[in-house]
């Protein structure tokens, strides 16, 4: 089976295209983030016009770079939530009208669901089941993964989530948008011990997270401070530590609650570079695999939309001829296809 997968939930344009048999052909990208700097975050409104700019030209580009026909196609997959409404709606409708033009079925996927099987994109794919934590964009999620479809929720961020954490951080001490690589950024030349900021909800039992208190800490700091280059590193060296450590702590915990040996990390914050050190280092003393996708994978991607949708259309699973978007779409409403 042969999927062409379209991602269109917030800000980057991702189209891809999936093969049972040789698995990921070719995938395209086309990221706004340069575009949203300026207004330090996305704007939605130029987000929906500029998927309709790009979409169709990546189709265009990764069909012909695989020298596939859209009579090569088994199916058409298209992010359907949650994410921005007018951005899902651009990826939904042009998704389901070529599916309708091609005589082929059409599938909306859920664009958590997709991050979480990122890492079945790689050569060492992880076997079900396995605890996940889901660390992108709005939603911090930490998941018992029993099988496709069959999720438990274990933990989620009662406010902030950890990438609105670092997008808010980064913006308070100027250092644009997307946060998170530029606070690992600034980081590198922080100074260890200057500042220290709390680890959030990890002095109580249970797995939920709360990240507001951390970014207030940050605010307080750059109140209190003159913001020269060596004091943004330091406060985003503390940021960085206490975001991941706060991750490192709530994912042991659940380890040590589930007695999974296999951890998947997904998600835009999944590609910072010190939290998967951490992570593997925790999971290398515990006996526990870690399992990400490449950085590439951890951000919004059309692969990833590809690949899930090939599983759930290869199960049955398609839309009618109506097509519409989920703004809001828990990830627990999902049933095994």
């Amino acid at each position: 089976m042969r999927v062409l997968g379209l991602e269109t939930s917030c800000d980057d344009t991702g189209v891809a295209v999936f093969d049972t048999e040789r698995g990921l052909l070719a995938h395209k990208l086309y990221s706004q983030s340069q575009m949203h700097a300026e207004y330090g975050g996305v704007v939605p409104e130029l987000a929906s016009r500029d998927h309709i700019r790009k979409l169709l030209p990546l189709v265009r580009e990764v069909l012909a770079d695989t020298g596939t026909a859209p009579g090569d196609l088994d199916g058409v997959a298209y992010t359907m939530g949650p994410g921005l409404t007018g951005a899902l709606l651009v990826g939904a409708s042009i998704g389901r009208s070529l599916a309708y033009a091609w005589g082929i079925p059409a599938v909306g996927v859920h664009h958590m669901e997709g991050h979480l099987l990122a890492p079945m994109l790689e050569p060492d794919a992880p076997a079900f089941p396995f605890l996940a934590l889901l660390v992108s964009g709005g939603h911090t999620l930490l998941t018992d993964v029993r099988a496709m479809g069959d999720y438990r929720l274990l933990g989620e961020s009662v406010d902030d989530a950890v990438g609105e954490a670092f997008d808010k951080t980064a913006k308070l001490l100027g250092l644009g948008y997307p946060g998170g690589p530029a606070i690992a950024a600034a980081a590198a030349h922080g100074t260890p011990g200057r500042f220290r900021f709390p680890r959030p909800m990890t002095d109580r039992p249970g797995l939920d997270f709360s990240f507001s208190g951390l970014k207030t800490a940050a605010l307080t700091v750059t109140q209190q401070h003159a913001l020269d280059a060596r004091t943004i590193g330091d406060i985003a060296y503390a940021f960085q530590e206490a975001a991941v450590d706060t991750l490192v702590i709530k994912c042991a915990r659940a380890l040590e609650q589930t007695s999974h040996t296999r951890l998947v990390i997904a998600g835009g914050v999944g590609a910072n570079a010190l939290l998967r050190a951490r992570l593997t280092e925790h999971c290398a003393k515990n006996n526990v695999r870690l399992y990400c996708p490449r950085p590439l994978f951890c951000t919004d991607n059309g692969a990833m939309i590809a690949y899930a949708g090939v599983m759930r259309l290869r199960a049955g699973q398609e839309e009618g001829l109506a097509f519409g978007a989920r703004a809001r779409w828990s990830l627990m409403d999902l049933t095994a296809p």
